[in-house]
């Protein structure tokens, strides 16, 4: 098999191999034969990511590897999914299968069909055996080999084939129902081209994605989607950007204006020159991350499990007393059979994976049902400024030099040093250099070090080949106070009636200040009033944290309606101040640049949007695509629906099992017509679980 390591960690290791290079069938054999392996934990492989996830203990890292590269399709080609143990064919075949040998069995003579219902019920008796023995636990699987073991003690065999028939039946629906919810929610994400259009040599030519090269120029015309991920070249075209951002209008491209792979062309025709494809596209690195979203089970989930586990003792205990009162054991088997655990386990993830997947249709992209959950019960939400409640493009407004500085040096050498890094502001000053025509080449050395509020780097001293000076560029905390630099009268005056309008930076050059950029930096359309939006949905507290300058701070916070605000904030100083915070109760932090990563980790969850800084989208729990913060409402109510919607059909198990459970002890309904109602009952559930959380309309709501 040809792979390469995307990825790795101690105990976990992602390949990535070529585009097709398995079907769902041929990785479920991959998986299973990778999982045979000693020292192998667990091996996952998605067919649509063309992505290999393996994890391993101690020193089995080689033999993983190894074993992955020895594979071919010849040898995995041979080997049907059917063969492999839990990883069996789709439902209506398995279906199909299931209730043939039930009619089957019905014509075989009688003493063979009690050997038959013997050996059926044999796995079920070791797994419950094996929970109770080896792992000294009372469970769901103790429980349901309890109810087989009675009926055949009792010679009942008729009651112990119903009993195994629809456990295994139950079981085969909720697996499938599980895996479809999971499968849907990744591939509606999925980008399924493997030919497109380029233009080469002036002529156009049907290539292969795999004989893709970056730079190539992309030939996309209307109605196609677009399979890469790129800049247009060359054209003019409307996009339905639903698949990305949950926009619901089309945008319009134009030369110089970014598309994205999984959107789609509406009118128009576009050449797009190729920035990333296949697996590195943004789209497909959503999908892969979706693959493994769903380790990060929400607490609900965890108590959810853990009650139904909680609970099986007590069914066992009711069992026993019916038999001690009545003398009963159809009575006593009713109890054993209708258990709460089933449904328990089966509808909260359900609903957990279905809001993740209509967040991910409007523009919320979750990593883990329990950042939904906490997302619902937060009562803080922190917002950084400069990109997240300002616009992601913001623009130079000034520049002032100093001294003998020229303007176009000042501009030309921040420009220089602010390329290396992909934050807002540093985009602004490098723009209006361009547009200014200034090269800036690169001059000065490896930068020393960056941080929230600056540079440092040096350059050649003018008049020099040799000798060079410091040169910094920040805030005026880093530039006076971190660094010493003196300010006389006047440069301070000019900085203080800068700062009251705009963000400002300061560029020294060797121990004086040489000028200041001043930055423009409007509010988001989404972000004015967002404090009052987000105070209607049960949010206590909103503030702004920024390492800009009081007054430009103040100004923003009262646009958007928040009343606390910190400034001139380090991002060590962020990360303490939503620790502090977390002390309280939940906190949600939104931050778009490489200096709110720390505290988007800090926080119970974190936020950002879908152009942030590519470290922000990694640690941020939650990725608006949609750039608009309203989402940040938007997914709160899918939160707080999601949790009512998991009490609701808390409340309906319980209350249909009682139900079941006491027709049972009565003796109105026998153990086989329990267990029938019982699984008729956790289907159902399943089913409720997977219908759409919050309408159209609510969406719309929260978005005006």
């Amino acid at each position: 098999m040809n792979f390469s390591v995307e990825h790795e960690i101690p105990g976990r290791i992602r390949l990535r191999c070529p585009r097709n290079s398995f079907t769902r069938e041929e990785g479920a054999v991959i998986s299973a034969i990778l999982e045979t392996q000693p020292g192998v934990t667990s091996a996952a492989a998605s067919h649509r990511t063309g992505s290999l996830l393996i994890r391993y203990t101690g020193e089995a890292r080689d033999l993983a590897l190894k074993a992955a590269e020895l594979m071919d399709e010849s040898f995995y080609g041979q080997i049907g999914a059917s063969d492999i143990v839990g990883r069996g064919p789709g439902l209506g075949e398995s279906v199909t299968c299931f209730f043939s040998g039930v009619i089957t069995r019905a014509l075989l003579p009688f003493t063979l069909r009690h050997a038959i219902t013997f050996c059926r019920a044999m796995p079920l008796l070791g797994r419950g055996l094996v929970s109770l023995w080896r792992e000294k636990r009372l469970n769901v699987p103790v429980l349901d080999a309890a109810a087989v073991g009675v009926s055949m003690l009792r010679r009942d065999f008729g009651t112990a084939s119903v009993i195994t028939t629809l456990l295994a039946l139950g079981n085969l629906l909720e697996s499938w129902t599980h895996k479809k919810a999971r499968e849907s929610l990744a591939d509606s994400l999925a980008v399924n081209v493997d030919k497109l259009w380029v233009r080469r040599d002036g002529r156009e030519e049907q290539i292969s994605v795999s004989s893709l090269r970056i730079g190539d120029l992309a030939v996309i015309r209307a109605g196609s989607v677009v399979p890469v991920d790129g800049v247009v070249f060359e054209g003019d075209a409307m996009i339905n950007q639903a698949s990305m951002t949950g926009e619901s209008e089309p945008v319009h491209r134009i030369p110089g204006l970014s598309v994205y792979a999984g959107t789609v062309v509406e009118e128009g025709e576009l050449i797009v020159r190729v920035t990333a494809f296949d697996s590195d596209t943004r789209i497909r690195r959503i999908a892969d991350m979706i693959d493994e979203s769903e380790a990060l089970k929400a607490d609900v989930q965890n108590r959810a499990e853990k009650m139904a586990d909680a609970i099986v003792p007590y069914s066992f205990i009711l069992a026993g007393a019916v038999y001690l009162c009545t003398r009963n054991a159809a009575r006593a088997t009713s109890a054993l059979l209708v258990d709460y655990s089933c449904a328990l386990k089966l509808s909260t993830p359900l609903i957990i994976l279905s809001a993740m997947r209509e967040g991910a249709r409007r523009g919320v992209l979750v990593k883990g049902g329990k950042f939904l959950e906490y997302l619902a019960e937060a009562d803080t939400v922190v917002f950084d400024k400069t990109g997240t409640l300002t616009v992601s493009s913001p623009s130079v407004a000034r520049v002032i030099p100093f001294g003998t500085h020229s303007r176009n040096d000042v501009l030309r050498t921040a420009a220089c040093l602010e390329e290396h890094f992909p934050h807002s502001i540093a985009r602004a000053v490098v723009k209006q250099a361009e547009r200014e025509g200034l090269s800036h080449i690169e001059e000065h050395s490896t930068v020393e070090y960056a941080v929230a509020h600056g540079i440092a780097s040096h350059i050649s001293a003018r008049g020099s080949e040799r000798s060079e000076e410091r040169i910094l560029l920040g805030s005026a905390h880093f530039v006076i106070e971190d660094e010493g630099i003196a300010l006389t009268p006047e440069q301070r005056r000019i900085i203080d009636e800068a700062s009251a309008a705009y963000s400002v930076l300061l560029l020294a050059m060797g121990d004086s200040l040489a000028g200041i950029l001043c930055i423009e930096d409007p509010l988001r359309e989404d972000a004015v009033n967002i404090a009052e939006r987000l105070r209607a949905t049960g949010v206590r507290r909103v503030v702004m944290l920024t390492g800009d300058n009081p007054r430009a701070a103040e100004n923003i916070a009262g646009i958007a309606g928040i009343r606390e605000f910190y400034a001139q904030l380090l991002p060590e100083d962020k990360t303490e101040a939503v620790k502090r915070m977390k002390s309280r109760g939940k906190v949600v932090m939104a931050g778009d640049g490489i200096n709110d990563a720390p505290a988007l980790s800090a926080a119970d969850v974190g936020v950002t949007l879908r152009d942030s800084a590519d470290i922000a989208r990694e640690t941020a729990d939650i990725v608006l695509t949609n750039n608009n913060l309203n989402a940040i409402i938007y997914a709160r109510m899918l939160g707080h629906e999601m949790m009512k919607k998991i009490r609701r059909n808390g409340a309906f198990i319980v209350g249909a099992n009682s139900l079941l459970l006491a027709l049972g002890l009565g003796g109105v309904i026998s153990p086989a017509g329990s267990a029938l109602l019982h699984n008729l009952a956790t289907i159902g559930s399943g089913v409720y679980s997977l219908t759409p959380i919050l309408g159209k309309t609510r969406h719309e709501e929260a978005s005006e």
